[in-house]
């Protein structure tokens, strides 16, 4: 069954579904989610996305980012991917929300009303290996250092949202 993603405009108004892939072709506005998962320590969970998956394979994320199917809240949402890609349910809120565009590579683009949610999670995890190739804990500065020397090995979205994220919580 194809993935469809809601469609909307800029205020959150919903304009229809479409699937997936011709979204991302076409760069439309859809609503996605990104959930930013820490341990008690204030380190960062990241996520090296599958080897299979169509775009930003192999590359570290944010420890979930995905799309609220039609009739699911974001919070439902970001709650099912959690389960879904690492197999854990982790109490998350949400911070805020924006709207950002990234070139994806392969003529594919995230257009996104991004919902922000956060969340501490120290337990053990259940990957999925069709979507997660491994997961790891970093502290703010060694991402950023990452980040800076590497910037390929991360996806376009992750550094968008970590930038705005930072705008909101300037003191991580």
């Amino acid at each position: 069954m194809e993935e469809m993603v809601v469609l909307v405009n800029p205020n959150d108004e919903i304009l229809g579904l479409m699937e997936k892939q011709q979204a991302h072709l076409n760069g439309l506005l859809h609503r996605a989610f990104s959930v930013f998962l820490f341990n008690k320590k204030g380190d960062m969970l990241l996520q090296k996305r599958a080897s299979g998956k169509y775009h930003s394979p192999l590359k570290w994320t944010n420890a979930v980012c995905s799309h609220p199917k039609s009739g699911e809240t974001y919070l439902e949402g970001a709650q099912r991917r959690l389960r879904e890609e690492l197999g854990i349910d982790a109490d998350i809120s949400e911070k805020f929300h924006f709207i950002y565009k990234a070139d994806v590579g392969n003529g594919l683009w995230e257009h996104e009303l991004d919902y922000v949610f956060t969340g501490i999670y120290d337990s053990e995890f259940n990957l999925n290996t069709e979507e997660v190739e491994e997961v790891r804990f970093i502290s703010p500065e060694n991402l950023d250092r990452e980040i800076s020397e590497n910037p390929e090995h991360f996806t376009e979205w992750f550094k968008i949202i970590l930038e705005e994220y930072k705008h909101h919580f300037k003191h991580k």
